[in-house]
């Protein structure tokens, strides 16, 4: 065998490289972690008395929706998926928002208030507060509607909430007036109670003392009768 015929020649293969496929996906996990951190980014900052606006979602939306919706946007921010570092927190926001939903009273208190900013609104503008939301008188607004009614409904939920605290301090001044009232009559009782057991500890005391004071003044009366006679 010559020594060319023995002598192995070049390798044909090449160095493995990622294929066209490969950096698609790879372009697709950069682009969905990012914008899995761009949610993080909404939820954050968004209106945290407004839980449709957490949520970003219509207050027309139904049950069923507001679950679904919930559900696909804690599963795309989970925490064990994102990397943002306040994913743990805008995953609480999310939990808390979808409870306050599927509170009957409470979401109806809260479509109370959006509803009284929304009519404000259009009273303001001098339309009718049954006008649609899709009317073209509101399509072409600047802000646009959706925008002012979001404005407008923070500013009452935020005036909601403060009276709300007032009133939940004004609660707890109350209950410690109480309670302060209700410790100063146990405590007069217990005064009194304390007073009679002492009184009645004392009472054969008293009553010696009050025969040695019938006994000395009779003595003392028999004594002057006797030194008058």
């Amino acid at each position: 065998m010559s020594e060319a015929s023995s002598t192995p020649g070049p390798s044909s293969s090449k160095p493995d490289q990622p294929s066209a496929d490969d950096i698609e996906r790879l372009l697709n996990r950069e682009a969905t972690a990012f914008q899995r951190e761009i949610e993080v980014e909404r939820i954050l900052k968004a209106f945290k008395l407004n839980p449709y606006e957490i949520l970003d979602i219509s207050e027309e939306a139904s049950t069923e929706e507001i679950k679904k919706k919930y559900r696909h946007l804690s599963l795309f921010i989970h925490p064990d998926k994102t990397p943002h570092p306040r994913a743990p927190d805008a995953f609480d926001l999310l939990k808390k928002a979808e409870s306050e939903l599927s509170d009957k009273t409470k979401r109806e208190e809260l479509d109370a208030v959006i509803k009284q900013a929304r009519v404000v609104l259009l009273k303001d503008l001098g339309l009718p507060p049954a006008m649609r939301d899709d009317d073209p008188k509101l399509k072409s607004l600047v802000p646009s509607w959706r925008q002012q009614v979001l404005a407008k409904s923070k500013e009452f939920l935020i005036d909601e909430e403060v009276r709300r605290r007032k009133a939940f301090k004004m609660n707890l001044a109350n209950e410690g007036l109480e309670a302060r009232k209700k410790e100063e009559e146990v405590n007069a009782k217990k005064r009194k109670a304390e007073e009679e057991a002492r009184w009645e500890e004392n009472r054969e005391q008293r009553v010696d003392n009050w025969r040695n004071f019938a006994s000395t003044s009779k003595k003392k009366k028999k004594t002057k009768v006797a030194v008058l006679g």
